[in-house]
């Protein structure tokens, strides 16, 4: 893959999840929008179990990005390709289908 290529890629995957984890951690435009427990059984549920349901969606979010902005690191350390755990080639399929993979798939499994 041409390194400039992915590079673009990446950046353009990193700006669009920093916008997506934006909208996930913003705080709540109507101040009447906290969770509450709600003056009907099951709507306090309702509120905390969409709230929890964000924050896991905003760590699978900060994850990935993470994984993004090292891919970026390694492009311009010249390590792209490089698995970040034991130092073998990552392998072509795996980064056209991941472009941010920093494991290899043996060590993407253990993670």
């Amino acid at each position: 893959m041409d390194p400039e290529a992915v590079r673009g890629l990446l950046e353009t995957e990193r700006d669009e999840l920093r916008a997506q984890l934006g909208e996930l951690t913003a705080a709540p435009r109507d101040p009447m929008a906290s969770v509450s427990f709600g003056k009907r059984v099951g709507e306090g549920t309702s509120q905390a179990v969409e709230r929890i349901t964000q924050v896991d969606a905003a760590k699978k979010l900060d994850a990935k990005l993470r994984d993004v902005e090292r891919a970026l690191e390694k492009l311009d350390e010249g390590t792209y390709g490089t698995c970040d755990a034991c130092g073998e080639p990552i392998g072509d399929e795996r980064l056209e289908a991941i472009p941010w993979a920093v494991r290899c798939v043996k060590d993407a499994t253990r993670r």
